[in-house]
Parts: C-alpha cells; structure tokens; sequence
C-alpha cells in the first residue's frame, strides 16, 4: 500500500516536472522577443565604464535584477489568484510597450543621433578625475540600467505569466521562478561575456603564436559589430513579440492573420517556404504600426505638456 502510493506521489511529481518544462519552454521562447534588447541595452550600460570597473557594476546590476524579480513574481501571482482577468489586458499593455520601445529605438536612431549621444556618454566619462566623480558615475549608470531592468522583467514576467494562465497555481509559481532565475542568469553571464570581448582580444593578440594574434585580432574586429547586431536583432524580435501579442489580444485580428497566412500555401514550389513566414511578418507589420501610433501618442502628450508649463 505505502509503495502503492509512493509510486503515485512519483508519477504525479514527474508529470508536474514534464508539464513545468513544456511551459518553460513556450515561455521562454515568447520572451525571446525581450532578451535580444535587454542583452544590448546592458552591455550599453557599462559604456565609458573603465575596464576593471566592467563585472563589478554587471554584478550589481544583476542583484538588482533579482530584486526586481522577487518584487514582481509575488505581484504576478497574486494577479492570477486575485484579478485573473487583468492577465490579457497586462499582455495587451507589455505588447504595445514592447512595440513603443521599438519605435523609440528607430526614432532616436535615424531622427535624434543616437550614436552620437553614445560618443557623449564615453567623453563625459573620459573627464571624470577624483574617484568621488567615478563612484557617483557608475552608481547612476548601476540605477538607469536597474530602472531599465525592471520595465524589461516586468515585460517578461507578464508574457510568462499569460502562457501559464491555465496550469495551476504551483505549476505557475515553478515556471515563474525558473524563467526569472534562468533569464537573469543568462542575460547578465551574457553580459558579461560581451563586455570583455575586447579585453579577451587584446589578451590573445598580445600571445607569441600566431593563430592565437589573429583570433584577438578578429574577435577585436567583430565586438562592435556583435553590440549592433545585438541591437538590431534586439528590435526586430520586438516588433515582432510585440506584435504578436496584440494581435492575438484582438481575436478578429489573429484570425484574419491566419485566414491569410494559409493564402501563400497554394503556390506552387514557395508556397511552403513563405506560408510560415506570412504570420511573422504580418505580425511584425501590426507591432510596427502600434509601436509607431503609441510613440506618436506619447510625443504628443509630452508636446502638450510642455506647451502647458509655459
């Protein structure tokens, strides 16, 4: 009887695991959208940062993250238990501000200089002297990139906290705190990593072989062009995340997505190669749009505000 049973407690605890990893995994694979940006907006993070300053603020950074984290899978849960019809419209919410953040980084890109602020940034740091001036740079750069952090693993939390919405509390309270451990573990190892490309460079190009002089030369070239990649797959997948989120919010939306993405299967020879790309890129094309209507919404408020305080 008592092993009877225990075999029970075993199968039941090995379904609860095979069930928690499927939903970790749908869930890690809708917040990819967020990773690509978060990625890059770390690594920026530590610009104009000196070099052996670089893993001490990536660190506090991610202690930062974590805390962010135990604030807002407790407020998460407690939505789902409480108010589990505010999960929809907080997707709705996380998507359109993953569309505005995309549209953002567009608008400061092509319309507002970005890379030049970034060059603005590494010369004021340049100029700093006392290591009081120093001290005071890198804690508002460990703020802004904690402040940033929280938006993003707010973003997250919610996007798994939708692909959870029908499993049980415990299995929420398992994926929730997997997602959040592993995403932070991820991102900032990640981080890491790439803001010491160009210290491993330097290292191998000062070796006496070499092969080991030309990996350090090319990981030397490639660093920056990763960071801009990173940025650029960063924004793409939020628009298309982004997108996808809305249009699934908007039930006669998704099914006019559907409706067309079956269209291109009929084409002989490409039909099959275009019919899976037709929802991603209608998608995209619908988080474009909101990400551009929120942006312009939000310009405009903040016009009206300043025109207002005059």
């Amino acid at each position: 009887m008592a092993a009877g049973s225990l075999l029970t407690l075993l199968d039941d605890i090995a379904t609860l695991l095979d069930d928690v990893s499927l939903m970790t995994k749908v869930a890690a694979k809708k917040t990819a959208g967020v990773l690509g940006d978060d990625l890059a907006l770390n690594a920026q993070q530590v610009t104009g940062v000196r070099a052996n300053r670089e893993l001490p603020i990536v660190w506090a950074v991610a202690k930062g993250s974590l805390r962010n984290k135990l604030i807002l899978v407790p407020a998460a849960l407690l939505i789902s238990v409480i108010a589990p019809w505010l999960i929809t419209p907080l997707l709705m919410v996380g998507g359109a501000f993953l569309c505005y953040e995309g549209a953002e980084k567009l608008a400061h890109k092509f319309l507002q200089g970005g890379a030049e602020a970034s060059k603005e940034d590494v010369r004021a740091a340049a100029q700093l002297k006392s290591k009081e001036e120093r001290l005071a740079f890198e804690k508002d750069k460990i703020k802004g990139a904690v402040r940033t952090d929280f938006i993003l693993s707010a973003e997250i939390i919610a996007i798994t906290l939708g692909s959870v919405a029908s499993a049980s509390f415990t299995q929420q309270v398992v994926v929730l705190a997997i997602i959040a451990i592993a995403i932070t573990a991820v991102v900032y190892g990640l981080v890491a990593g790439i803001v010491k490309l160009d210290d491993l460079g330097v290292y191998l190009t000062e070796r006496t072989t070499q092969f080991a002089q030309s990996i350090g030369r090319g990981i030397l070239w490639a660093a920056p062009y990763l960071m801009k990649l990173l940025s650029i797959v960063g924004t793409i997948a939020m628009f298309l995340v982004g997108g996808s989120i809305l249009t699934h919010g908007v039930p006669f939306i998704h099914h006019a997505i559907e409706d067309l993405a079956e269209l291109p299967g009929d084409i002989p020879g490409v039909g099959a190669i275009i019919q899976p790309l037709t929802p991603m890129l209608l998608n995209f094309g619908c988080g474009l749009i909101a990400g551009a209507v929120v942006l312009g919404v939000v310009q405009l408020i903040k016009k009206l505000r300043s025109g207002s305080g005059h």
